[in-house]
């Protein structure tokens, strides 16, 4: 499916949420920057790459993603991610 639709927005972020399952943290993070690059718009992106950047310990990257979700949230006028991502980055403090 990846080689017919290298750029679907979904299926990359399915992929990713699988690698990080595995606890295949590159590759998710590979897998949900490309998401971010197709659709900068795709919230839960930048909240799993946050989530996974906690896990191997990069706090302040998973900040600035958090951050970034935010301001895409507010892009594409949704108000639940957007709760979500301030809610995961006020537990960062």
């Amino acid at each position: 499916m990846l080689a017919r639709m290298p750029n679907d927005a979904f299926l990359l972020y399915g992929i990713a949420l699988e690698h990080k399952k595995l606890s295949d943290h590159a590759k998710a993070l590979e897998f949900l920057d490309r998401v971010i690059a197709v659709d900068p718009n795709y919230c839960y992106a930048y909240f799993q790459r946050g989530q996974v950047q906690e896990i191997t310990g990069d706090v302040e990257a998973a900040k600035r993603s958090y951050t970034d979700g935010i301001a895409a949230a507010r892009r594409a006028g949704d108000p639940h991610a957007q709760g979500e991502l301030e809610g995961a980055l006020q537990m960062l403090g």
